[in-house]
């Protein structure tokens, strides 16, 4: 059977509009089955938990399955280049955390690239970091705590969570601004280092204040203020440094929803639109705070742009304190 020119490309034309409308409805369709969310934390913790109730958000709102899938280790790394190296179909998907935009100027070249292996779709909240002292510290404001920093012919020692860890950088940028010296000690986690805050073994930590908390409301601790620009819902009382002759030491600890590359974008849009739903809900707020976080929704391109600019911000620093992955 022969066929002119005009039937063949409107044959054609039919093929196209019906492949274009069978893939769209299939990610019309999305999900169809079990939806994977990695976690780059171990299981119970804050990241762990803020994971799981996104999930079980998501899971109500479209009626498929959302499992969290821990996989600790490597710094997040571990989790990143699992999900950076999977079937982009949106069925696996990375909840993401600040190490996200560090990892690459503290190790060098990655398994994957964070610029082009992984697609940002929302984020889901912040972890601010607060400047806390021993209650016997001279120091009662952040000015007084630059002057007693500057006394010291050594310096302060600082309480970090982990070598290269966003607390870790914060100090590193605070020290700089500031104008004072002083030894950054690395702890396995926060709450080591608030032992030693609290025996007067080292003279502040900067990092997350959950397990601060009950020693600052008995007294035995001190928070001198928040590395922000506005003051926290999780601890009204410390005000911003921004606020108190630091206007740069701006720092959180973050975490937000990622695809791999390649995903479809009405599947990013719809998942953007659904996380961002669920965080303006006032008992996901409540229960986010619960964990030290204050939710900060932010949509898939503006999500973007904050990486691209923690990156920059970081790697900054990172070049700058000579910091070196481990």
């Amino acid at each position: 059977m022969s066929i002119d020119r005009r039937t063949f490309l409107g044959m054609a034309a039919a093929g196209l509009t019906a492949g274009a409308a069978t893939q769209a409805f299939g990610q019309d369709k999305w999900p169809t089955r079990t939806v994977r969310l990695i976690s780059p934390y171990g299981a119970g913790g804050p990241s762990d938990i803020a994971t799981r109730l996104i999930g079980k958000y998501l899971q109500d709102r479209l009626g498929q399955s959302f499992i969290v899938e821990n996989k600790a280790g490597a710094g997040t790394m571990l989790a990143n280049d699992y999900v950076a190296h999977v079937t982009p179909d949106g069925y696996t998907l990375l909840h993401a955390a600040a190490p996200y935009s560090t990892l690459e100027a503290l190790q060098g070249k990655l398994n994957y690239d964070p610029k082009k292996d992984l697609q940002p779709i929302a984020m889901t909240a912040t972890v601010p970091l607060f400047l806390v002292v021993n209650a016997s510290s001279p120091a009662k404001t952040v000015a007084e705590f630059v002057a007693h920093g500057k006394s010291k012919a050594d310096g302060l020692n600082f309480g970090s969570p982990g070598n290269g860890s966003l607390p870790h950088l914060a100090v590193e940028l605070l020290m700089r601004d500031a104008g004072i010296k002083g030894t950054v000690i690395q702890y396995r986690g926060d709450v080591p280092a608030y032992t030693d805050l609290l025996g007067g073994r080292i003279d502040a930590t900067l990092t997350a204040i959950t397990a601060a908390l009950p020693h600052i409301q008995a007294g035995k601790l001190r928070a001198l203020g928040v590395a922000a620009t506005a003051r926290s819902e999780i601890f009204k009382d410390a005000p911003p440094l921004a606020e108190q002759g630091l206007p740069r030491v701006v720092a959180a600890g973050w975490y937000g929803f990622m695809a791999p590359a390649g995903v479809p974008a009405p599947i990013v849009r719809r998942l953007d639109n659904e996380i961002n739903r669920a965080l303006r809900e006032p008992e996901m707020k409540q229960k986010f705070l619960e964990q030290g976080m204050e939710t900060h929704g932010l949509n898939a391109a503006d999500f973007g742009k904050f990486i691209e600019a923690e990156t920059a911000k970081w790697s900054g620093v990172i070049k700058a304190a000579g910091i070196k992955g481990a």
